[in-house]
């Protein structure tokens, strides 16, 4: 049996190539965590990328929860963290998840496995706020091979329409539209702006209110023309229920470093199917340790653009061997194990420890 020898923890500041605009700032940088462990010659790797505005944890407080709990898991099996780590996860699930699922990973997790080539088409961004620019970025994205465009509203409700408007002609039918407001609507603006909205084209309309905010979630799915997502809202089991019991949402999105573990993500994502709505998983604030796991899980649950695009936005990669993607896809092959760059992790890394 696989014994945890070795814990090593890294903080990271990753500088991004290009300023991810969002509805409560734009984000210019990820904060996040990776944890390494290993043990009989093996490794596991976790991550948690903490954003402001999404999470109530913080980049300061899963970094205190993972140096405390990190170095208790040495001598533990690989299987036994999960309960270990049960009691914390409500309070802090992104560390709590970047713990667990390098224990899944060194215990050789059956859904990272992947026994023949696979094509996971991803999410398109689509940054530009300019209509000027519009036309020319959804050209490049389409020619890239995305065939499934992001674009961000929740800034002002009838610039937002407007500019929804002009990227629907546009992309003339070309490629589907995700709207995602990341929270950023009140309820009176969303209803307005969800109400208004020509469909043809709009796949879903995400995250319209305040992530606590369930009653404004049902009056804007009630008025939608186009099926609402909902994000931020969703934690757990319960959210799930919650969301299909009020009719909040017609999808749900799910990402790793909410759910504590590979195994409680793809049960998660079953279980929305099984209400009756459509899971929707990825995680664009993420690097590639997390958006590899997410793709491994996505493969055998979901038949939607995968939104785990996040480890393109970097400036540089972390691993010693990039994530394939071609034509705006993540390329899943068996002979691929994230394996992390040294010195890459050195120039972006704010504090390190190491436990053996």
């Amino acid at each position: 049996m696989i014994a945890i020898d070795t814990v090593e923890l890294h903080r990271l500041r990753v500088p991004l190539v290009t300023p991810y605009k969002l509805a409560f700032g734009p984000v210019t940088h990820f904060d996040t965590i990776l944890v390494e462990l290993r043990g009989d010659g093996r490794q596991g790797i976790g991550e948690a990328t903490l954003l402001t505005g999404y999470t109530d944890e913080t980049i300061d407080g899963a970094w205190s929860f993972v140096t405390e709990i990190g170095p208790r898991l040495r001598g533990r099996a690989p299987d036994s963290i999960e309960g270990f780590l049960a009691p914390h996860l409500d309070a802090n699930p992104f560390a709590v998840t970047a713990l667990h699922s390098a224990a899944e990973m060194l215990s050789d997790c059956p859904l990272l496995r992947v026994p023949a080539p696979t094509r996971l088409p991803l999410l398109g961004l689509l940054n530009a706020m300019d209509e000027a620019q519009i036309p020319a970025e959804i050209d490049a994205l389409i020619a890239a091979g995305y065939r499934t465009l992001k674009i961000k509203v929740g800034f002002d409700a009838d610039a937002d329409a407007r500019r929804v408007r002009s990227i629907q002609r546009a992309v003339a039918g070309r490629a589907t539209l995700r709207l995602d407001a990341n929270q950023g609507y009140g309820r009176e603006d969303a209803c307005r702006f969800a109400a208004a909205l020509a469909p043809e084209g709009i796949e879903l309309f995400e995250q319209p209110c305040a992530a606590n905010d369930w009653d404004a979630a049902v009056a804007v799915a009630r008025v939608s023309t186009v099926p609402v997502m909902l994000d931020e809202s969703i934690y757990g089991v319960e959210d799930i229920e919650r969301a299909a019991e009020l009719g909040a949402a017609r999808f749900v999105k799910l990402k790793l470093m909410k759910l504590g573990g590979l195994a409680r993500l793809e049960r998660s994502l079953r279980l929305i199917r099984t209400l009756g709505m459509e899971p929707v998983l990825g995680n664009g604030v993420a690097c590639e340790p997390g958006c590899w796991m997410e793709a491994c899980v996505a493969r055998t649950t979901i038949d939607n653009a995968g939104e785990m695009n996040g480890y393109l936005k970097p400036a540089r990669t972390l691993l010693a061997q990039p994530i394939p993607t071609k034509n705006g896809a993540m390329i899943l092959n068996p002979d691929f194990v994230p394996t992390l760059d040294r010195d890459a992790l050195a120039a972006v890394r704010t504090d390190h420890r190491l436990h053996r």
